[in-house]
């Protein structure tokens, strides 16, 4: 029989605040209410849709990198998340799902649980690469289906301005794979037609984008005018605080991702980001040329930013999971309630982690 375990806190769950108990084996069994003594802060596990890597290790290597990612990201709270690609010839895009898909198949206990793939290339503009190499080709349903077979591709970036991109979201639609508008030299028109068409979210707004020009308007603009979803990188890096309290007052399930790459709890220095060499330093992680490349970001890092820009605990906590579970369809986890999954992150007063439960599963951080 499966061991039943107790945290005590004030619990987030659907309803709001609860100080008490939560009661939990791989599900969550029970939350009542306690004394309210212990000033721990029990969150649902963080879900982030946009991974690249962390620990020195990239997602493009292929092999057994995924689950090296994945246990590097749980320490930070992190309890799923998706495999991201980058823009790369498909034989070595085929090599890094076919390592994602070896690591799905034997999932790891003391990481957090891979969902499967955001692949962020190779179907974007060659005149938005941001820090992708130029080695973008145009989708076709083959060359998708073939990549899907070999790793379920959860999220798909596109420009829906390159070729039949726009044409081809139904079909993708179909799939089962949630598109995304990035890494876009689009028009506000064609972001709109790419929404119509069945795409449903985009790529770290703001960045690898069209903007909000107000006789011109791109990508972004068709996002805060239309987007129910989209998803922000909120090291304080990527977007100012300002541009981001624009976006929660206009897209009312913005959610978070890092963006991470092999930087992520690594000390400054040199790291692989695909085929590219990026630096990081002082929290920043740039191509020689100084642009932004991805980011040194943790998802508990992202909670406390939120909140830093004016959001109250509980907005910022459904923001790293609730609002990305469900903009994947994902029905048992991103909220504390009875039968949901026991992905649960506690918090101490300052908003740093002190546990984390993987299905029920005490993750050691140290």
């Amino acid at each position: 029989m499966t061991e039943l375990h107790t945290l005590q806190g004030r619990i987030l769950t659907p309803a709001g605040w609860r100080r008490g108990r939560i009661g939990f084996d791989s599900q969550v069994r029970s939350i009542e209410d306690g004394d309210g003594s212990d000033e721990r802060i029990v969150l649902p596990g963080f879900i982030d849709l946009h991974v690249h890597g962390a620990a020195g290790v990239d997602l493009m290597q292929g092999f057994d990198v995924a689950r090296t990612i994945a246990r590097a990201h749980v320490r930070y709270g992190t309890t799923a998340l998706l495999g991201t690609t980058m823009t790369a010839a498909e034989d070595d895009i085929v090599h890094a799902l076919q390592g994602l898909a070896t690591a799905m198949a034997a999932p790891d206990p003391d990481a957090a649980q891979i969902l499967g793939v955001h692949l962020e290339g190779p179907f974007i503009s060659p005149h938005r690469l941001g820090a992708q190499p130029p080695l973008t080709v145009e989708a076709t349903l083959d060359s998708v289906r073939r990549l899907h077979a070999l790793a379920p591709i959860r999220v798909l970036t596109l420009a829906p301005e390159i070729g039949r991109h726009t044409e081809l979201i139904p079909a993708l639609c179909t799939l089962g794979i949630r598109v995304q508008i990035g890494h876009s030299a689009g028009t506000y028109e064609e972001g709109l037609a790419a929404l119509r068409a069945g795409a449903s979210g985009f790529t770290h707004l703001f960045n690898g984008m069209t903007g909000v020009d107000h006789y011109t308007p791109g990508i972004a603009a068709a996002a805060l005018a239309h987007a129910e979803y989209a998803e922000l990188i909120p090291d304080l890096q990527h977007v100012h605080p300002g541009a981001i309290r624009l976006a929660l007052r206009a897209i009312p399930r913005l959610y978070a991702v890092t963006d991470a790459t092999a930087a992520t709890g690594m000390p400054d220095g040199e790291y692989a980001l695909g085929s590219q060499r990026v630096h990081k330093c002082l929290g920043c992680v740039r191509l020689a040329s100084g642009s932004l490349a991805g980011s040194a970001l943790t998802m508990d890092q992202a909670l406390r930013n939120l909140v830093e820009v004016g959001l109250d605990l509980a907005d910022a906590s459904h923001r790293v999971s609730a609002f990305p579970a469900q903009y994947l369809g994902l029905s048992d986890r991103g909220r504390l309630e009875p039968g949901a999954r026991a992905d649960l992150v506690v918090l101490d007063a300052q908003l740093r982690v002190v546990e984390v439960h993987v299905a029920g599963r005490a993750i050691a951080l140290s």
